[in-house]
């Protein structure tokens, strides 16, 4: 009786430990299976972007960071058919009538003016041009890693910039600017 009692324990002592490491097992797996399926948190800023000197031009940008990347959609009414400029200028501050308070282009690399991703140099605001059509209506959209949305690099960081529309076309060689024309839009980039 007393063989059968301490085999009786001896299985049940096996039984126990061999749940207490299957649990144990079970939990590690679920730490691992959460440390790898997070995902990379989407940033998203939304402008407004307000007439200047007399437009009666509207609009909205969207700039959407993720995967290393950020994308700007802008959607623009109210501007004459045809090309116009748009760039990030270096203050998020649109309080003037004439957007001058914004500043010049944003060009924290002290590059010459330029189309973007040219060999020969471009301000990091120089994205440059897009068409309107007969009803006053424009779009454009672009993507690039050169920009983040509220990140510790000030060479990449649009926030605290302003988003700017000019009545004319950036001709891409004029310095310092492009020869754009008059700023008929502003919308200040925060968070």
């Amino acid at each position: 009786m007393k063989n059968i009692s301490i085999t009786l324990l001896f299985c049940a002592g096996l039984l126990i430990s061999g749940c207490k490491n299957d649990k144990k097992d079970s939990t590690d797996n679920k730490n691992t299976e959460t440390t790898t399926s997070t995902k990379e948190e989407v940033k998203k800023i939304r402008v407004t972007i307000e007439p200047k000197s007399g437009s009666s031009l509207s609009g909205n940008a969207v700039f959407t960071e993720e995967n290393g990347e950020v994308t700007m959609t802008a959607i623009i009414d109210g501007l004459p058919e045809g090309m116009h400029a748009i760039h990030l200028h270096e203050s998020a501050d649109c309080a003037s009538e004439d957007g001058s308070s914004a500043g010049g282009h944003w060009n924290p690399t002290f590059e010459k003016h330029g189309i973007w991703g040219a060999s020969g140099g471009y301000h990091k605001g120089d994205i440059g041009n897009f068409k309107v059509d007969t009803n006053g209506n424009g779009t454009i959209t672009m993507t690039t890693d050169e920009w983040c949305i509220g990140c510790d690099d000030e060479s990449k960081n649009i926030v605290g910039k302003a988003i700017v529309i000019h009545d004319g076309v950036d001709d891409f060689t004029s310095q310092p600017a492009g020869n754009a024309g008059t700023r008929v839009g502003c919308g200040s980039i925060r968070q």
